[in-house]
């Protein structure tokens, strides 16, 4: 995989389409591919936006897999290499040797005020040998999260993700991870942990749900990032105590402001859909009411919520034409998770 993944650093697209014609074909070859590419996807920028965007992607098309069959992979990993080909990339950390024992959590902050992005990496790495990975990402999810206003949610989405794939892949060295969101710590001035929230417990269920109405209302780009934030959250509660989760859905609400919430309208009932063919049909018009008609059938029952998923990371390969914005894909899994978890609330 090697002559790939320097294609892609090099922003080869015609070297990289003429790779992939071998790199994706035959049995588990196309995600072999994704997976080797993890060094190289950290350092792929998203100008003018400083926030790590298809770092993220990386990680959430990972949630795709289980909606697809074997043969639905291809096209997913072309469309996400020709995105991480087509643009271009930080030259990343220079990671250098030092002896740092004992590294409290304080020395990154202060390296992080002082705009000092090589120490903050190299004291990250020094914090995760001596701490463990998990303590680490605990630390740097609740950094992030006293700046969500400030971030659009990125402060947290964008890096709980990335960690969780740093925390997942134990064969590959962390220090791309470590590099990038120091990088964009530095950038983001994400220099003090909040104080802790003042609440003894978490919402009540109801008030949850009213509040994740209030996230997925509205349309546009800001409005989407409330719902990607909340599933971040969610996909990195197991990392963070009871009462750190707490604060961070407190963080989120606050972080939704006085948004109302929308009642969606009444979509009319329809023909159950079962075969993408049918389904692509309708979603290539991309005309919203009747994709929503489509799919709404499908959520009452898991296989066709795995269905629902299925056909829109499809619909979305096939409609692909070389140049995408991420959030169609981590819009995407935000969607997919509010399936899974609200589907008795449609």
């Amino acid at each position: 995989m090697d002559p790939l993944v320097q294609m892609v650093e090099r922003s080869d697209l015609e070297g990289v389409r003429g790779q992939l014609r071998s790199a994706l074909t035959g049995n588990g070859h196309a995600w072999a591919t994704h997976l080797s590419l993890f060094p190289v996807v950290q350092r792929v920028l998203n100008p003018p936006f400083i926030n790590p965007h298809l770092p993220k992607m990386y990680r959430i098309i990972k949630e795709f897999i289980p909606y697809l069959e074997s043969d639905d992979i291809p096209p997913l990993v072309r469309l996400e290499i020709n995105e991480y080909t087509r643009r271009p990339k930080s030259t990343g950390v220079a990671k250098t040797p030092g002896q740092y024992s004992n590294v409290s959590f304080d020395r990154i902050e202060a390296a992080i005020r002082a705009g000092e992005k090589e120490m903050a990496a190299t004291l990250m790495q020094a914090f995760l040998e001596q701490k463990g990975r998990e303590e680490l990402a605990r630390r740097l999810l609740l950094l992030g999260s006293g700046y969500l206003e400030k971030s659009l949610g990125h402060s947290i989405s964008c890096t709980a993700f990335i960690l969780l794939e740093m925390l997942e892949r134990r064969d590959q060295d962390p220090w791309p991870v470590l590099g990038t969101l120091a990088d964009y710590f530095c950038r983001g001035h994400f220099g003090s942990t909040p104080e802790m929230r003042k609440t003894s417990a978490l919402p009540i269920k109801e008030e949850l749900e009213r509040h994740l109405l209030r996230a997925t209302s509205g349309d546009g780009i800001v409005n989407l990032h409330h719902t990607i934030t909340r599933y971040a959250v969610e996909r990195v509660r197991h990392l963070v105590s009871e009462a750190e989760y707490a604060h961070m859905i407190v963080c989120w609400v606050e972080f939704l402001g006085d948004k109302k919430d929308e009642t969606p309208d009444a979509v009319p009932a329809s023909e159950p859909i079962s075969q993408y063919d049918s389904f692509y049909r309708i979603f290539s018009k991309r005309e919203e009411g009747p994709v929503l008609t489509a799919l709404t059938d499908l959520l009452a029952s898991e296989k066709g919520r795995r269905q629902a998923g299925r056909f829109l990371i499809k619909g979305i390969c096939d409609l692909y034409q070389g140049d995408y914005n991420p959030h169609h894909l981590t819009g995407l899994g935000s969607a997919l998770w509010v399936a899974e978890r609200y589907h008795g609330s449609p």
